[in-house]
């Protein structure tokens, strides 16, 4: 994790409002068999509840009928690295909302994740904001079929049900993106045996999921930079997380969401490609033609340092040559240039 990161997750969040929901603070941070003294549950039941779900991802229709949901002994009986395979499928199948959908109704959040089973029905008419794990549901709906998106998708908001508070009428969040990075960090992750490239990632998404639509099209070329370049190898990710957060009703909202987040794409794919070209001229070329052709550090030096980058531009000249290549063409062409006749040609 990087210090940035870190930084973000440490920031205090605004005060909040007790969570409508309880998590289950005391789940464990990944199912375990239960002891001996305790009702044993049936691990492989809880196997077959995921891999009705995962059916159900594949095709809901000839899924058929939801089976009878497994006790939380069962749940907590399961390895969950084991279940990971089919959970991953599951996560990225056409049909996830619905899959999701049936693992909550078989008791898999509430047992094994309490963070995610905390948004269910966190939601309300009276104050006018979104039901959370509908809204959850869609974004993996509408996020690209990669495992790191998805798992960013289903995970990006579970810090809403510790931070939502009622300010002059209306809900808020403050704070959820970097307490949700924390919660997955200290526990979620573990809950999930989310590991190594793939836990950085989903961490990632979730701490900097906001990121996206506060891009402004007068920000400068500079602020541009900044962003991608904190942003570094999750960049695409969190714009494709980012396009599929958007779950507005109002197509025209939407669309103007979208938009936004593809512009800054495409103002980043820019930037970036020009910022990866080799330097126009070499490095110390200046110095160079100062002591070669007598010219002291001054606007006469610059301007012939402009003159022969609108020569690379041009095309008339390679970027990024050799030193000598230049000189030989100043040499050559000092006429042109206004550069002292060679004494040596005399």
């Amino acid at each position: 994790m990087s210090t940035e990161e870190r930084n973000l997750e440490a920031r205090p969040s605004a005060p909040t409002r007790r969570r409508m929901v309880k998590v289950d603070a005391a789940a464990p941070d990944a199912p375990k068999p239960a002891p001996a003294e305790e009702t044993a549950g049936d691990a492989e039941r809880a196997r077959q509840a995921v891999r009705y779900a995962v059916s159900v991802g594949a095709d809901p229709e000839a899924a058929g009928e939801l089976p009878p949901a497994p006790s939380v002994a069962d749940w907590r009986a399961a390895d969950m690295r084991a279940l990971r395979p089919d959970l991953d499928t599951l996560m990225v199948s056409r049909n996830a909302e619905p899959a999701l959908d049936a693992l909550q109704r078989l008791g898999f959040f509430a047992a094994c994740v309490p963070e995610v089973e905390a948004m269910v029905n966190l939601g309300d008419s009276e104050w006018r904001h979104k039901d959370v794990w509908k809204h959850t549901k869609q974004v993996v709906k509408q996020s690209v079929p990669r495992l790191e998106v998805r798992w960013g998708a289903l995970l990006h908001d579970i810090g809403k049900p510790k931070t939502r508070k009622i300010e002059e009428g209306r809900v808020t969040f403050h704070g959820h993106a970097e307490l949700g990075a924390r919660m997955f960090r200290r526990k979620t992750a573990r809950r999930l045996a989310l590991e190594g490239a793939l836990k950085d990632r989903v961490h990632f998404l979730i701490l900097y999921h906001l990121r996206p639509s506060s891009y402004d099209p007068d920000w400068t070329d500079a602020a541009v930079r900044r962003f991608y370049k904190q942003m570094g190898e999750g960049l695409r990710d969190l714009l494709d997380l980012g396009r599929a957060d958007i779950t507005t009703k109002r197509p025209e909202k939407r669309r103007r969401g979208v938009r936004n987040i593809s512009a800054r794409g495409k103002r980043i794919r820019e930037l970036r490609a020009e910022d990866e070209k080799p330097a126009a001229l070499p490095k110390g070329l200046g110095d160079l033609i100062s002591e070669r052709f007598g010219v002291p550090k001054s606007r006469r030096l610059g301007d012939l340092m402009k003159a022969l980058m609108a020569g690379v531009e041009a095309g008339e000249l390679p970027r990024g040559g050799d030193p000598e290549l230049y000189l030989a063409h100043l040499d050559a062409e000092r006429a042109r240039y206004g550069l002292d006749p060679d004494p040596a040609a005399s």
